[in-house]
């Protein structure tokens, strides 16, 4: 995760190490949609484990791209945040890249599969 301070060689290099590895982008692509409840995003990642979207939600949180809403009715939802949602253009871009030249390799992605369902 960045550390405040530490010395980078280029913005990239700051960027990648704030969103550390693939869940984090993908966590954040599910909730810049909407506020989604721990067990929505479950569903919505089941090759991810409970401890790692666990521990992955706390690092998005501390990072400050994503807040836990507080409900009175104790159905608290994960929100992204201003600085989360700075990242919407970047993750879409990563969207369609990985959408185009996955095709073109044969990948299939399991939200055709649920749309076709």
């Amino acid at each position: 995760m960045a550390q405040r301070g530490r010395l980078y060689g280029c913005p990239v290099e700051f960027a990648l190490d704030a969103l550390g590895g693939k869940w984090k982008t993908v966590i954040l692509a599910r909730i810049k949609q909407g506020p989604m409840r721990y067990s929505e995003l479950r569903r919505q990642i089941p090759s991810l484990s409970d401890k790692m979207l666990t521990q992955r939600l706390a690092d998005l949180v501390e990072i400050g791209f994503v807040t836990l809403q507080k409900s009175p009715d104790g159905k608290d939802r994960y929100a992204v945040t201003e600085r989360g949602r700075d990242l919407a253009a970047a993750l879409q871009a990563l969207y369609d890249w990985g959408s185009i030249h996955g095709r073109a390799e044969g990948v299939r992605f399991r939200t055709d599969i649920e749309a076709a369902a």
